[in-house]
């Protein structure tokens, strides 16, 4: 990612998908907000493609933008009708909503520097003792099963998103 192109296709991609976030989030009708989700994850595939990561951008592609999406929307218009838009949020709903996104924000900041996770040493130390930090030690820390590592949080997901995915059958099948 050295040349001015891929520079200023970053920073092109990088904005698509904070605006198509910031759209998805805020938009009164559900089937936009799933389009401008589509968005922002085929600009998570560009970005996996400019580091070199063709696989990992195809499966991106094919599992969260073509699989996920296509379960979203069909959740959507099993539960929904596609003209139907949800009412504003309430000034106090939103200030409280504002307040706790802040706050959690800076605490996923300060556990993402604080934290230790590379055997035993936190980001915020490994990069002022100017360590490397490499892609395998990045992989080691989230597919291992050792302390401060994250294959079983990773697992529990899993099991919750296939309860999910069976409830929706469940659903679709009682209606």
């Amino acid at each position: 990612m050295d040349s001015v192109g891929n520079i200023i296709v970053y920073f092109v991609v990088a904005i698509v998908m904070v605006v198509f976030s910031f759209k998805a989030v805020t938009t009164g009708k559900i089937l936009r907000a799933a389009t401008y989700l589509l968005f922002v994850l085929l600009g998570t595939a560009v970005f996996y493609f400019q580091l070199g990561y063709q696989f990992l951008g195809a499966v991106q592609i094919a599992v969260y933008a073509g699989g996920i999406m296509v379960l979203f929307v069909f959740a959507i218009l099993l539960t929904h009708r596609p003209d139907d838009s949800s009412g504003r949020i309430g000034s106090h709903r939103r200030q409280i909503g504002l307040t706790l996104s802040g706050v959690s924000a800076v605490l996923l900041l300060l556990a993402l520097f604080y934290m230790p996770v590379l055997n035993g040493v936190s980001l915020a130390e490994s990069l002022q003792a100017g360590n490397e930090i490499t892609m395998h030690e990045i992989g080691e820390v989230f597919t291992g099963s050792g302390r401060f590592q994250y294959l079983l949080p990773f697992e529990a997901i899993s099991v919750l998103l296939l309860a999910c995915i069976i409830g929706g059958v469940t659903v679709a099948r009682k209606n």
